[in-house]
């Protein structure tokens, strides 16, 4: 496993806009990393940013063609059409998907057929967001709860291993924060380099301390969060045909 060498979108420093998030979902994928064992399916795995924190027998990345999104640079092995997986029944023993549940509208008939694919007990790690501004518009269609997200895994022949809340309440309201002030100010400050500097350090960085300080001083707070990370067992074959 080896932090160093994700990319710094994914891996940022405390100036960066999204540092919250990002570091929060390094750290939740790190910690379980090492039980995605044998042969891994990324799905929907775009540049595979978080691909060093697995030790895996083969990491196969698939995604689909999304015109909100570009594909350039990104490492993708096979495409599908967005209904059925390009793969053979019990090809995979564990599955890794960041950030895509959301992407995706047809869930509930993507998942049997994830389900299809993978090995009987394997492990299928997912984070997806809960609180977050749109994104890769127009493709951005779902949030789930942490119950719907227990609900629909179970429903479709996985068994719930583990489930966090990534992120407290002041970190949540203060994301989204910075993220307003980054997509309807910054535009304008960017313009000009020495107030571009400035208002990084005064803004991006100020309140990302803030909420690390303060997110520790009060109450935990976790009604509101950022993201889901759940990971789960596969108990029963579904198939895609259910």
């Amino acid at each position: 496993m080896n932090v160093k060498n994700i990319p710094y979108d994914f891996n940022p420093n405390i100036t960066f806009p999204a540092y919250l998030v990002r570091n929060r979902l390094l750290k939740g994928i790190s910690k379980y990393a090492t039980d995605l064992k044998g042969d891994l399916l990324d799905f929907g795995c775009g540049s595979k940013p978080y691909r060093d924190l697995f030790t895996v027998n083969s990491y196969t990345g698939v995604d689909i063609e999304n015109p909100g999104h570009s594909h350039a640079n990104e490492q993708i092995d096979f495409y599908y059409d967005g209904k059925k997986l390009p793969f053979e029944e019990k090809r995979f023993d564990s599955v890794f998907t960041t950030e895509v549940f959301e992407h995706v509208f047809n869930l509930p008939e993507i998942l049997p057929d994830i389900n299809r694919v993978m090995k009987i007990n394997g492990q299928i790690l997912i984070t997806c967001p809960f609180a977050i501004c749109e994104h890769e518009q127009p493709n951005d269609f779902a949030r789930y709860s942490s119950f719907a997200l227990k609900d629909i895994m179970k429903k479709n022949g996985f068994e719930v291993v583990r489930f966090e809340k990534l992120g407290n309440s002041v970190e949540t309201v203060t994301q989204l924060w910075i993220m307003y002030l980054h997509i309807n100010i910054h535009p304008y400050i960017r313009k000009v380099p020495l107030l571009r500097s400035a208002y990084r350090f005064i803004t991006y960085t100020s309140l990302n301390i803030f909420a690390l300080l303060f997110g520790k001083i009060f109450p935990e707070g976790q009604e509101l969060y950022l993201n889901n990370l759940i990971l789960c067992k596969k108990v029963s074959d579904i198939g895609s045909d259910k």
